[in-house]
């Protein structure tokens, strides 16, 4: 292997132990911490598994959490009547609806009832219009894409004038991830499913980001030598030989690729960690606009 590994679980703690010296300060000095309220409806073992990381990570560095349970037969109304209570309540500085929500209600009513001074996920079409356009900044940019960038700065990888290549185009992650590396001046183009011949693309590349939703899509030969890969992907795949009969892979095929890549994140341990963080950050973030003033 000649890639480097880049290790988020690691970058990601050291973030992690900033924002907790940084919520004592807060403590100390007004008496006040950061509030997160996060709020599930139902109980789809996997988002009940993310809320619980995202609630232990608070407890880990100071940050209140507000826990909102809802019955997976709630109503739209109702849902948007909690979200309307803790936009009003000034104890809660970031809001998190974790997604997917049943079938009957409309996500996009819903997210974008949250008030964008707690839209912590970045997601408010607002928050994405400017984080669109030149001069304008957010007030919140969008958890994942900001991990990613944050983990090639750490690394030390420079963003300016290089070429990078998005593989998928989704509203959470390769849209946004796009916009950010434009507004750190790289040259970005976008891959999906669409695309002619996307390894030739990507060949280009002096950064990729990998958030297709495809298994082990981007081959060793897809890579220009010394590139930067940053997975995003999560992928499910047989597996019979672990105890839970499948194991997780990105969309790189990480044996092929590492070969090659100058640097690369691991599936799991490279971009998860850093969501989580970043998530944190923001929530942070949003408390100081308001604890600060």
């Amino acid at each position: 292997m000649s890639a480097k590994l880049i290790d988020g679980k690691a970058i990601a703690q050291t973030i992690r132990s900033e924002i907790g010296d940084e919520v004592r300060l807060l403590s100390q000095k007004y008496a006040k911490v950061p509030g997160l309220a996060v709020v599930i409806v139902g109980n789809r073992k996997d988002s009940q598994s993310y809320v619980n990381m995202k609630r232990k990570a608070c407890a880990e560095v100071g940050i209140k959490s507000f826990d909102i349970d809802l019955p997976e037969q709630v109503s739209e109304p109702e849902l948007i009547a909690k979200v309307h209570e803790l936009n009003a309540n000034p104890e809660v500085h970031g809001i998190l609806v974790q997604l997917p929500l049943p079938k009957n209600i409309n996500e996009e009513r819903v997210l974008s009832e949250i008030s964008i001074d707690k839209d912590v996920d970045g997601f408010h079409p607002l928050n994405i219009g400017k984080l669109a356009m030149k001069g304008r900044d957010p007030l919140f940019e969008p958890c994942t894409p900001k991990g990613c960038l944050e983990l090639l700065s750490r690394s030390g990888i420079s963003v300016k004038g290089k070429m990078a290549v998005v593989v998928g185009r989704s509203n959470i992650v390769g849209l946004p991830v796009s916009l950010l590396l434009l507004k750190a001046d790289a040259t970005v183009s976008i891959v999906h499913s669409r695309t002619t011949d996307p390894e030739i693309i990507i060949r280009q590349a002096d950064i990729v980001i990998a958030a297709a939703g495809q298994a082990m899509m981007i081959k060793g030969d897809w890579i220009k030598p010394g590139a930067a890969v940053i997975d995003v992907g999560t992928n499910a795949v047989d597996d019979p030989s672990k105890k839970a009969g499948y194991r997780l892979v990105g969309d790189v095929d990480f044996q092929e690729v590492s070969k090659v890549a100058g640097w690369i994140t691991p599936v799991p341990g490279g971009v998860g960690p850093m969501t989580v963080a970043m998530l944190l950050r923001n929530t942070l973030d949003g408390a100081k606009r308001v604890i600060e003033q």
